[in-house]
């Protein structure tokens, strides 16, 4: 398997495990949530979505792996559904100071990607991710509209994946590509950066064994004079900018990084609820009661709460009339159906709590542990994607649409301040750190 059929398989396989066929806990869908603007580069990220279709139910996917909220798949026995949502306004009008609409493509027409945030007017964008051989790194002046060239990327030999996890910090830009040379074992090479620019020189190589056990790497950040990075399947570890063999993080062997300097675990039906400080050892526990299945960032927790009924599994036949098996076994007589009371979310230490939205998808990631996107039903069940804003409790039409075949590129956005997606020849850049 390539590296590539690798991200696309995973990115499926974590899709379907979405699709509604049957009750999931909220640990199932964090897998892709932690991830920060994963898969950025190559073929992967610029396949805008995926529509799926398992048990009667339709489930969009963009290359991220994240997903809109279910929606019944159409045909002669579909049932009518519930009135539609009431749609907010346009975002331009509820939250205009943070929205940045530029041209979907520099001025010499070449497609870009939007990476991170280098200050409050300056993006990071990526250019020949998919439309060619060679990758440059741009910072793009959001006031002016004029673009300046980093850096290239060094091409990387044996992979279609070229340039991954990018993070700035300290004035130095980072990233890591899968590298692998004739007869030698695969590993996630991490590069850097000047943000003035200048040419990329390697940090370190991080082994990558079996991937499909330990993961690639992620996380990756900036801290003082250091880089660091988790496996996808757990472990902190640090590195020298300068260069050097990557280090263990104490205390930190399972963990995964939320935001430099807090790390946590991925544990039962409380994801990241014990959080712990890499840099001082402290310790930070969030309240969750018995019923409450939750995804904790730094400061805010969301999930829900939920009840279990056993129910009876009605037998499925064949034309014939014989029994369809599951596997070589007999079906189960029983299953159990997770019944959702409420969607919350609150700060950690349990107080301010407010309600969610009942288009909430459990273990969706929130931009500053505040901003959710939620997708609402419009006229004719229309998928609407929305943002909302938990510490307010606003909301704002994002204004992407479904295209004629029904499928749609969702917003790219993680944990951090930064979300972007396209319109048309319109690129919208969202800064939610400026919306108080």
């Amino acid at each position: 398997m390539t590296e590539l059929e690798d991200k696309l398989s995973r990115v499926l396989a974590e899709a379907a495990q979405r699709a509604p066929q049957a009750p999931a806990g909220l640990a199932a869908a964090v897998e892709t949530g932690h991830r920060r603007r994963r898969a950025r580069a190559g073929a992967v990220r610029a396949a805008a979505a995926v529509v799926l279709v398992a048990g009667g139910v339709g489930v969009s996917v963009n290359a991220l792996g994240t997903s809109a909220e279910p929606q019944p798949a159409a045909g002669p026995t579909a049932e009518p559904g519930p009135p539609a949502d009431k749609i907010p306004p346009p975002i331009e009008e509820v939250w205009p100071q943070a929205v940045h609409k530029i041209p979907a493509k520099l001025p010499d027409g070449r497609a870009y990607y939007p990476q991170l945030l280098l200050d409050d007017r300056t993006l990071l964008v990526m250019t020949g991710a998919f439309d060619g051989k060679r990758q440059f790194l741009w910072s793009y002046d959001l006031g002016t509209g004029a673009p300046k060239r980093i850096a290239e990327i060094p091409p990387t030999k044996g992979s279609a994946i070229f340039a991954d996890g990018v993070a700035a910090g300290g004035g130095n830009i980072v990233w890591w590509a899968s590298h692998k040379e004739a007869g030698g074992p695969r590993v996630a090479r991490i590069w850097t950066v000047p943000v003035t620019g200048g040419r990329p020189r390697t940090v370190t190589d991080v082994p990558l064994g079996n991937v499909i056990r330990q993961g690639h790497i992620d996380g990756l950040a900036v801290t003082g004079s250091d880089v660091v990075f988790a496996y996808e399947k757990g472990g902190v570890y640090r590195v020298p900018l300068s260069g050097g063999s990557p280090q263990p993080v104490k205390g930190a062997e399972r963990h995964h990084i939320l935001r430099w300097p807090w790390v946590g675990v991925h544990q039962g039906k409380a994801i990241f609820r014990e959080l712990l400080n890499a840099e001082t050892g402290e310790r930070r526990d969030a309240v969750v009661k018995a019923d409450e299945e939750v995804r904790c960032g730094v400061d805010r927790c969301a999930g829900v709460a939920v009840r279990y009924k056993t129910i009876k599994v009605e037998r499925r036949r064949d034309a014939s009339g014989k029994e369809i098996k599951c596997g070589t076994r007999r079906c189960p007589d029983t299953a159990r159906n997770q019944i959702i009371l409420r969607r919350f979310v609150r700060d950690r230490d349990g107080s301010h709590e407010r309600r969610l939205p009942s288009a909430f998808h459990p273990g969706d990631e929130a931009g500053l542990d505040r901003f959710f996107r939620i997708t609402l039903r419009g006229p004719g069940r229309q998928a609407v994607p929305t943002l909302y804003d938990a510490g307010t409790g606003r909301s704002a039409d994002l204004g992407i649409r479904p295209d004629a075949k029904g499928s749609m590129a969702l917003p790219d956005g993680g944990s951090d301040r930064l979300m972007t997606y396209q319109i048309k020849n319109e690129m919208y850049v969202l800064d939610l750190a400026t919306i108080k």
